[in-house]
Parts: structure tokens; C-alpha cells; sequence
């Protein structure tokens, strides 16, 4: 999950016909392509996302995170984050999209989804990992 800040803002976007937390607020993330390590899976994801283009040396890792759902699934999560890219963020999959919006870091919006809303408060904190939801 890419966290794009800017004057105490984050960028997310809404899922959209996923089958998966749609209606929810999510960071720029997806699932590493084989060959491809987790910080250019970040910077790629981003471009196909939310159009923007970042530099390798821009990204920070901020955070790890084990996560259990309430339904039991699990995952670990790598949380980085970016303040500096090039081009201005746009909706670039709305097949998948209903939108992207810049909120408050400090005060999501209820609608977060729960496992990005975890992390974002984790790096917040500046802690460099968590297990959630055991």
C-alpha cells in the first residue's frame, strides 16, 4: 500500500465492481507480480491506479503489519509511503474506481477501509510493526 501524503492529506480511492471492500476508501495497492519487488509493486500500482508517477528513491517503508480480518483471512501488509511524484493523481481504473479523494490523515473517513485505516494509524504513530486482528 502506497501512502501518497501532501499537507496533512492522503490520497484514496473508492472501490468500485471488485467484489472486494467496495464502497470503501483504499491507498493506491495490489498484489506483487512475480519478479517484482514490493517497493517497485508500490510505484507500479500507483501509475496504474492513480496515474501518478514515483521515484524509487521517494518511497520510504513505514510500516508492517500481520493482519487477520474478521472472517479470518490473513495477510501481511507493507505500508510505504510517498510525498513526492510526478503528474496529478486521476482516477485511472474506473472500471474499479468510483473516485479518488485527498482526507484528512489524522481523521479518515468512517468509510476507510479498516486494514489501510490500521496502517496509515500505525505509521501515524511511527511504529514499525503491528499484528492486527488476533
Amino acid at each position: 500500500m502506497l501512502i501518497l501524503e501532501r499537507n496533512g492529506l492522503v490520497l484514496l480511492a473508492e472501490r468500485a465492481h471488485t467484489g472486494y471492500s467496495d464502497g470503501q476508501l483504499n491507498l493506491p495497492s495490489g498484489k506483487v507480480n512475480e519478479g517484482e519487488d514490493v517497493i517497485s509493486a508500490a510505484i507500479r500500482e500507483a501509475r496504474e491506479e492513480v496515474g501518478v508517477e514515483v521515484h524509487r528513491e521517494a518511497v520510504r517503508i513505514v510500516h508492517v503489519m500481520h493482519y487477520r480480518n474478521p472472517e479470518g483471512e490473513t495477510r501481511v501488509g507493507w505500508f510505504l509511503a510517498a510525498s513526492e511524484w510526478a503528474g496529478k493523481p486521476y482516477n485511472a481504473e474506473p472500471h474499479k474506481c468510483a473516485g479518488i479523494g485527498w482526507y484528512p490523515i489524522n481523521d479518515l473517513p468512517e468509510n476507510a477501509q479498516p486494514y489501510n485505516a490500521a496502517g496509515i494509524a500505525r505509521f501515524l504513530k511511527g511504529e514499525p510493526f503491528s499484528v492486527v486482528g488476533w
